[in-house]
């Protein structure tokens, strides 16, 4: 039997073991073909109700496991996404549409996450702290309980297990609600490496579902940590009700990244930079390159080189041909990013590349003479469009990243000094200098600010620790206090 046999899973849900999902079913379709490849159960609110309570059941023995039966655990965790990976990358292209190219780095993710989590459960745990009395006090961390993830459908794996992963290092059970459209790849896989890497049963949940399923893993009495990444639109109502409830929310967004491109800059590397960070994976990708703000000295040279990128990469099925690019989602993305387009170009932008599509095939597009009240450049697209801005000084283009309501990404191209200089002037979780701004890795602190979420929450022992576990004081007399009453 392989590894993600349908013959196990589909129709069910994962609640210490596979069940019927009550909620009906999902078929899992094939973005490039319309092919159905098998049909994932769905949650109701009762399931998760009766998940959460298992999960805050199974969560304090796991907790007081040792660090060494919980590192071995997450380290055998990355092995199996090692041993697995081409049967995970096939479900990766297949089911999210994305390249070989794309799956790979989401398994090299996951394997990287697991490892870094491994790490956690020896990581001091507390520290020492100063008092004016005859006696010792301690902060110490201790696990929150039972934590909700909920993951989108662009890299179903990653942002995932990012959050699954760390989450129980520091002796958590989680409830995980993968996005409908990527199910086994953003849900399925996990359960399936957690539950042969000899995870407890119960410390993990994988409930699919709707918007229902969504709610019911945020208002769980038992929960008391949401790890979302999403929309921005979805992500305030998470934070909405997790307020209402008083539980802590963490938030990673959307964004409408600035790539800046200063005198000087090599056009060469530029484009290719510019054309990474915009069309990698179709363009949806929370850190994708939304707006190129480029020196106007430099500003038709790369205009014109980013447009013969894009008409030179290779669109198709990911799974059957060599492309760069394969389809986008499903057919709402499209029609949002073909309106986005459409608007501008009616408004008087000018498309210098792409603005087209077969099916859910959308051509590379280049953007120019655009100004900064287009649709193309004040929302986030979500797609593979790249719209291009001049700028003239310094004070210009930092006004100009800072005037989105995004906070995400920023890559800045060119001279170093000129380029420390402006990052000390944007707002952004992230800049990257002589990089575009669609990066990650597990040991780094990940998130944005503003429209794009509630800072970094992801990555790193810090940010991890900080996300998943509460402090508690402690202090401890040598005797019983003598009081006055």
């Amino acid at each position: 039997m392989n590894f993600l046999d349908p013959g196990l899973w589909a129709g069910r849900i994962h609640s210490g073991g596979w069940l019927t999902g009550d909620g009906g079913s999902h078929d899992v379709r094939e973005p490039a073909t319309g092919l159905t490849l098998g049909t994932v159960g769905h949650a109701t609110p009762a399931q998760v109700r009766a998940a959460a309570t298992e999960a805050a059941r199974a969560q304090r023995p796991w907790a007081r496991a040792t660090p060494q039966t919980r590192a071995t655990v997450l380290r055998r965790a990355a092995e199996l996404f090692g041993e697995h990976a081409d049967e995970i990358s096939d479900w990766l292209v297949r089911e999210s549409g994305g390249t070989r190219l794309k799956a790979d780095r989401e398994i090299a993710a996951a394997r990287a996450e697991c490892l870094e989590a491994a790490a956690l459960p020896t990581h001091p745990a507390g520290e020492v702290l100063a008092t004016n009395s005859d006696r010792w006090s301690f902060a110490r961390r201790r696990p929150v309980g039972v934590v909700s993830v909920i993951a989108p459908f662009n890299f179903p794996l990653t942002l995932a297990i990012r959050s699954v992963a760390p989450a129980l290092g520091l002796g958590n059970s989680v409830l995980l609600k993968p996005d409908p459209r990527t199910s086994v790849s953003g849900g399925v896989v996990l359960q399936r490496v957690f539950e042969e890497a000899g995870l407890p049963s119960g410390g993990l949940h994988l409930l699919p579902g709707a918007g229902d399923v969504g709610e019911a893993v945020v208002t769980a009495p038992e929960v008391r940590v949401i790890s979302f990444t999403g929309s921005t639109a979805a992500g305030r109502r998470v934070g909405e009700a997790a307020a209402r409830l008083l539980k802590r929310a963490h938030l990673e967004l959307g964004g409408n990244n600035a790539l800046v491109v200063l005198p000087g800059a090599d056009i060469e590397l530029a484009t290719s930079a510019g054309a990474f960070g915009s069309f990698l994976h179709q363009g949806q990708i929370c850190m994708a390159t939304g707006r190129h703000l480029v020196h106007r000295d430099v500003y038709e040279a790369y205009a014109t080189r980013l447009a013969e990128r894009a008409d030179a990469l290779r669109v198709g099925d990911p799974f059957r041909q060599d492309v760069q690019l394969g389809p986008v989602i499903d057919e709402g993305q499209l029609a949002g990013i073909d309106a986005i387009v459409a608007e501008s170009v009616r408004a008087g932008a000018r498309v210098r590349a792409g603005g087209r599509h077969e099916g859910l095939l959308y051509r590379p597009t280049v953007l120019t003479e655009l100004d900064a009240t287009m649709p193309a450049w004040t929302q986030e697209i979500f797609g593979p469009v790249a719209p291009i801005l001049p700028f003239d000084d310094v004070d210009e283009v930092a006004d100009l990243v800072n005037a989105s309501e995004y906070g995400l990404a920023v890559g800045i191209l060119g001279d170093v000094g000129a380029a420390m200089r402006l990052a000390d002037r944007v707002d952004a979780g992230k800049v990257h200098i002589n990089e575009q701004t669609v990066g990650d890795e597990a040991y780094a602190p990940m998130g944005g600010v503003g429209a794009s979420g509630t800072g970094s929450r992801f990555g790193g022992a810090t940010a991890n620790i900080e996300a998943f576990t509460e402090t508690q004081w402690v202090t401890v007399k040598p005797e019983i206090e003598h009081y006055p009453f």
